[in-house]
């Protein structure tokens, strides 16, 4: 599917920050913000092909959209990279937590580090960020939190036990800060993918087979990519939802 083509005057030079924005769904993310003309810095793990997507971007963005290499399971490191955005950004109005790690994991083999370090991926990361970010939205009189999960704990897919725990938590997570933070003008809300034919996805998992029965599942009977998560994620970052919060939209082309 094609990037979206609406327009969202609003996003214009709004500072913005995605977490895993150096690829897959990240990276679309990243290049639908700068195409709005918001301020967008992003975080990754993956340092050289982040610096490529960011040079890339700003080549032809109003502004220049900034890299912050960073391991988000390391709490400290997660403070220090957003004070140096604040820094160089100003206050962060739209966070998306979008980061994650969808390995793939048998019940009776996960260990307690498979355990850990999935969690740390996927769910306890999303916490600090926001939490983090948080007191630069109060400062700036509120702001959008979009946090990524995944409709795929809703399938029963028997062979990721540890990840769709962690998506399952997202949407509990949700809630409690759009409950929290709600008085102080911050929404949160949560978006859901379906099958996401990514490049990472294509070269470990999804065939031609697999595509082909999940659309056949699907009302819209097209393979969705990243492109398609772009429009949702830039409706609930604008002022166009702005008495939205504590939701979740799923995005799969019509299975559940």
């Amino acid at each position: 599917m094609a990037a979206t083509t609406a327009q969202f005057p609003d996003l214009r030079d709004r500072p913005v920050l995605v977490t895993g924005g150096g690829s897959g769904i990240g990276a679309a993310l990243v290049e639908g913000f700068a195409a709005q003309g918001a301020r967008v810095s992003f975080i990754d793990i993956a340092e050289a092909a982040s610096r490529d997507l960011a040079e890339r971007i700003s080549a032809t963005s109003a502004h220049a959209v900034a890299f912050y290499h960073t391991d988000l399971r390391d709490v400290g490191n997660v403070k220090s990279t957003v004070a140096a955005i604040e820094s160089d950004f100003g206050a962060v109005r739209v966070l998306v937590n979008n980061a994650g790690w969808d390995n793939r994991h048998e019940f009776d083999t996960v260990t307690e580090s498979d355990w850990d370090d999935s969690q740390a991926i996927n769910l306890k990361q999303m916490f600090f960020v926001a939490q983090a970010v948080a007191p630069l939205m109060r400062s700036a009189g509120g702001g959008s939190i979009i946090n990524f999960s995944s409709m795929a704990f809703m399938l029963n897919i028997p062979d990721i036990p540890v990840y769709a725990t962690a998506k399952a938590g997202i949407i509990g997570m949700t809630k409690n800060l759009a409950a929290r933070l709600g008085p102080e003008k911050v929404r949160v809300n949560a978006v859901m993918p379906g099958m996401i034919a990514t490049e990472r996805q294509r070269a470990l998992w999804l065939t031609d087979e697999s595509m082909a029965a999940m659309v056949a599942r699907q009302c819209l009977k097209h393979v969705l990519t990243a492109e398609d998560l772009v429009g949702p994620t830039l409706f609930l970052a604008s002022d166009c939802s702005a008495s939205i919060t504590a939701q979740s939209i799923i995005v799969d082309g019509g299975i559940l």
